[in-house]
């Protein structure tokens, strides 16, 4: 396996983590508009996606770019499970159904 794709998964892996703190973020309340968008989750979620970009343009000079599509749709699978884990989302047999899909496409893309 390419070291990219392992730097590209690792960037996935990020970029869920800041879709999750942000999400965290916004499910609560702030007294004033600037503590809305200058908190902890908000800052370290877009800290982490701008980290994330790095790691992928890093990721990108040893991947062809045909190959970037199919990794980055992993990022779904990533936020259901962590959606799973600290926001306490049903897993319905739609999303197994969906998730089965992309993992199948990715699998079929690379045979």
């Amino acid at each position: 396996m390419n070291i990219y794709v392992l730097v590209l998964i690792f960037s996935v892996v990020l970029a869920s983590f800041a879709q999750i703190l942000l999400k965290k973020s916004a499910s609560k309340t702030y007294s004033s508009r600037i503590r809305e968008y200058l908190n902890w989750y908000v800052v370290c979620g877009y800290g982490l996606m701008f980290f994330s970009m790095f790691i992928t343009i890093i990721a990108y000079s040893g991947l062809e770019f045909t190959n970037v599509p199919v990794i980055e749709s992993l990022g779904y699978v990533v936020v259901m499970f962590l959606g799973y884990l600290f926001f306490k989302e049903k897993i319905t047999k739609k999303k197994l159904l969906g998730m089965a899909v992309i993992l199948c496409g990715i699998f079929v893309y690379y045979m």
